[in-house]
C-alpha cells in the first residue's frame, strides 16, 4: 500500500543515453497497456516490467514505485494538453473568438481520442492528485488561458478574467471527462463542441460589453 501523503512520485533519474531513453519509453508504453487492459486495481510495477520485457530492478532505476509511473503518464498528458492550449491560444492570426472555438473542438476531440487512458488515469488520480509535483504540472495550461484572456478581455478586471478562466477550464475538463466515458460518433463530438464553443463565445461577448 502506497502512503498517499508521502509517496515519492518524481522519477529517480532522467535517461541521458539513447538506450536509457528507449527503456523509459518502453516502460511507459507497457504501463499504458497494463493500465488500460487490467485496470487500476491490478496495476503493479511487476506487471509493467513483465510487459516491457525487463526486470523490476531495471524499472526501479527510473521509477521508485507505481505512483511515479502513473504520475509520469499523467504529467505527460498534462504537458501535451498545455502545449495544445498554448499553440491555439497564442495564434494571433485569429481573433480571440476563433481561437476559443478552435480550442474547444481540439480539446474535446483529444479527450475522446484518448478516452481509455484518460479514464484509467482518473481512477488512480488519488495516488498523486495532491502531491506538489502534480499541482505544479497543472499550472502551465491555466497560465496560458489567463494570458489569452488578458488579450480577449483587456478592459475586464483581474477578478473577472480569473473567474472566466476558471469557468472555461473547469467546464472543458468536465465536458471532456463526460464525453470520454462513453463511445461517441464524430458527428456527436462535433455537435457538442460547437454548442460549447457557442456558449463560451457568448459569455466572452457579454463580458466584453459589460
Amino acid at each position: 500500500m502506497i502512503d498517499r501523503r508521502s509517496a515519492r512520485i518524481s522519477s529517480r533519474k532522467q535517461p541521458k543515453q539513447a538506450r536509457s531513453a528507449e527503456l523509459v519509453t518502453a516502460l511507459l508504453e507497457a504501463a499504458v497497456q497494463v493500465l488500460v487492459k487490467e485496470g487500476a486495481q491490478r496495476f503493479t510495477t511487476a506487471r509493467v516490467a513483465e510487459k516491457a520485457g525487463v526486470s523490476v530492478g531495471s524499472l526501479y532505476q527510473y521509477f521508485p514505485n507505481k505512483a511515479a509511473i502513473l504520475f509520469r503518464l499523467q504529467s505527460d498528458e498534462w504537458r501535451r494538453t498545455s502545449e495544445l492550449l498554448r499553440g491555439i491560444l497564442e495564434d494571433d492570426q485569429k481573433s480571440p473568438h476563433e481561437r476559443l472555438r478552435t480550442l474547444v473542438h481540439a480539446f474535446i476531440r483529444s479527450e475522446c481520442d484518448e478516452a481509455e487512458i484518460r479514464v484509467a488515469l482518473n481512477d488512480v488520480a488519488p495516488l498523486y492528485r495532491n502531491a506538489p509535483e502534480a499541482q505544479e504540472a497543472r499550472v502551465s495550461g491555466t497560465r496560458a488561458v489567463q494570458v489569452f484572456l488578458q488579450e480577449a478581455l483587456p478592459t475586464a478586471s483581474e477578478a473577472t478574467r480569473a473567474l472566466a478562466g476558471d469557468l472555461i477550464t473547469t467546464l472543458l475538463s468536465l465536458a471532456g471527462k463526460r464525453l470520454s466515458e462513453t463511445s461517441r460518433t464524430t458527428a456527436e463530438i462535433e455537435t457538442y463542441a460547437d454548442a460549447m464553443a457557442d456558449m463560451f463565445c457568448a459569455y466572452l461577448s457579454g463580458l466584453e460589453q459589460g
